[in-house]
């Protein structure tokens, strides 16, 4: 009786390792697809009809024409970053941007602890004055907490404010403001800056700037053909 008993017990440890065994396998292919749709993923063209990139130097050697040929119809290009750091690969993207037939914009990294002038400076001996280039683009996502001497949040707003009038004097054009989620909870500028916004949120539509948006980083990591690292993948609003 006992050694039926713990035979009995034993195939149910038995059953109940196969059962955990066949559970982890569904989760691990269910997180395995999981992965591969969501560096996969692209907003529907019928929704955002105009999809583009956003390239620097950390992507690597890129192809463009090879960018277009997977769908991308312009491409913003990392310039500058505070007050002297320029990305390698600004001149070179830009050029071969240029050469495959791509509007091209540029983007400049905002830094709170540095002056909005030498920033201004910074990018606008960086980028060309060409009419043909598309709107200015401010990454807003460094916050002054650590800045080495204190920066108020109406310092803040002042030389953010002095930097893009100086952007846009060089342009022509109105600046458009790259939020991030945390720096919009931190300083709120969305709702005091009138300019077109360009929000970062993995595949779900931003809604943390409290008003619409122009642009939209739907993929930080869009797998793909082009480069060994992943894309960062942006549309525009109709």
């Amino acid at each position: 009786m006992a050694r039926a008993k713990k035979r009995r017990g034993g195939a149910r440890s038995s059953m109940g390792v196969r059962i955990a065994a066949a559970l982890l396998l569904v989760a691990l292919i269910g997180g395995g697809w999981a992965w591969w749709h969501l560096h996969h993923w692209t907003p529907e063209r019928a929704a955002f009809p105009m999809q583009g990139v956003e390239v620097g130097a950390a992507d690597g050697d890129v192809n463009f024409a090879s960018l277009k040929a997977i769908g991308a119809d312009f491409a913003y290009l990392d310039a500058s970053v505070s007050v002297f750091a320029r990305d390698p690969a600004f001149v070179a993207n830009f050029e071969k941007a240029r050469a495959a037939g791509m509007p091209v914009g540029a983007v400049h990294r905002y830094d709170p602890c540095q002056p909005a002038g030498q920033q201004a400076a910074n990018f606008v001996t960086t980028v060309p004055r060409d009419a043909a280039l598309l709107p200015p683009a401010v990454e807003l996502d460094m916050l002054a907490d650590a800045c080495p001497v204190k920066v108020t949040d109406a310092k803040m707003e002042s030389e953010l404010m002095t930097f893009l009038n100086q952007v846009e004097t060089h342009t022509g054009k109105a600046t458009v403001l790259k939020i991030t989620k945390a720096f919009e909870a931190r300083y709120g500028v969305a709702r005091k800056l009138d300019r077109n916004l360009w929000l970062v949120e993995d595949r779900v539509q931003p809604d943390y700037a409290g008003r619409p948006w122009t642009m939209w980083t739907a993929n930080t990591a869009l797998a793909n053909e082009v480069s060994d690292q992943g894309l960062r993948w942006v549309v525009i609003q109709r």
